[in-house]
């Protein structure tokens, strides 16, 4: 979802998350774990994020989405109930959510379940609310 948002295709990806995300009382932050995901996935070739890795977290500070640095509180916490998935990266987007008392905006199927979670249908018209303000990408 980040790089959709970077790309300028969010509307075109989930217009539902883009209007939700568009509303002047979101406080969003992205996690410095999405942006290091992103950098390992470039780096192997398998993604393109449109632009040189140094420029996404400047990028992002530009459109008003701050960026969360994983500290050693969130390294260090438990997420209870454990998310389906084993990655590393999804447990820590969970985990930084319980630590930062904020909610994770996703469409992964593995997370969006998750009550630290808010789902998001990607390519659909209907655009529920986020159950908190305070949002993590």
């Amino acid at each position: 979802m980040l790089l959709a948002i970077a790309l300028k295709r969010l509307d075109a990806v989930s217009p539902s998350i883009a209007r939700a995300l568009a509303q002047p009382d979101m406080d969003l932050a992205a996690s410095a774990a999405s942006l290091w995901e992103i950098a390992i996935k470039a780096r192997l070739g398998k993604l393109d994020p449109g632009m040189p890795l140094g420029m996404l977290a400047e990028f992002f500070e530009a459109v008003g989405i701050g960026m969360l640095p994983i500290t050693a509180s969130h390294a260090v916490a438990a997420v209870e109930p454990m998310p389906p998935t084993r990655d590393p990266f999804d447990r820590m987007l969970l985990t930084q959510c319980l630590v930062e008392g904020r909610r994770l905006v996703t469409v992964d199927n593995a997370l969006c379940d998750h009550p630290l979670a808010t789902r998001f249908a990607a390519k659909t018209s209907d655009a529920p609310s986020p159950k908190n303000p305070k949002t993590r990408l």
